[in-house]
């Protein structure tokens, strides 16, 4: 029995159109400029066959191969182990980063007044599958950024301040893998302050360096 097109999830054919488009760009069927607008297009439309049709004049379908080194490529940088029970960050009038390939530890604990904290996960090693970060913020201004492949809840208290979470949830559900999905929950206070939890590198970029390390192999 056939599926009707409209009858599947928005995001699994969007998955598949950006997946074919990366391999023909890969294999030298498309131009870069091609890939770049027709990505561009495959991220934002909401229509099935709109999406369908981008790729509808391309001659490479998705082969096995390429599963298996995008699952590898999207995958979280998950380590099983051991990791330190308590990490604690204090800021006061004042500034600290925390970035680079790091073992995150089971629970973050920051405090942060009239300062700046960041903290960077993109590169981080994550030993087990729910991370908690506990904030105190206060006149503080604080960025957290994420991998796209792990989720991140927000459940932090608000007093005159803000708390932007625009990573997305769920960042891996597209591909099917036996790597474990962490999970960050963000809780705590922020008075007079903001926390941007963010994506360093776009969704975009991912894709085209991926794209592009897939062209070196194959060429």
């Amino acid at each position: 029995m056939s599926v009707n097109l409209e009858d599947r999830p928005i995001e699994t054919v969007r998955s598949e159109v950006i997946d074919q488009l990366i391999m023909n760009y890969s294999h030298g069927e498309i131009s870069y400029e091609a890939f770049d607008r027709r990505l561009d297009q495959a991220m934002e439309l909401a229509n099935h066959q709109a999406l369908v049709e981008l790729t509808s004049d391309l001659p490479l379908a998705v082969d096995k191969a390429f599963v298996e080194s995008k699952k590898q490529d999207l995958a979280p940088n998950f380590v099983a182990g051991e990791a330190e029970e308590v990490d604690t960050m204090i800021n006061i009038f004042s500034s600290s980063n925390r970035g680079g390939a790091f073992r995150v530890a089971n629970e973050i604990r920051y405090f942060s007044l009239f300062s700046s904290t960041k903290i960077d996960f993109t590169d981080a090693v994550f030993s087990q599958q729910e991370v908690r970060i506990k904030i105190f913020s206060l006149f503080s201004s604080d960025t957290i950024y994420v991998p796209e492949n792990i989720n991140v809840a927000s459940k932090a208290f608000c007093i005159f301040a803000s708390i932007d979470n625009s990573a997305p949830n769920n960042g891996v559900s597209q591909v099917r893998s036996t790597t474990p999905t962490p999970t960050i929950i963000i809780e705590g206070f922020s008075i007079f302050s903001s926390v941007n939890i963010d994506l360093k590198r776009s969704m975009k970029e991912k894709f085209i360096k991926m794209a592009d390390s897939f062209k070196k192999m194959f060429s």
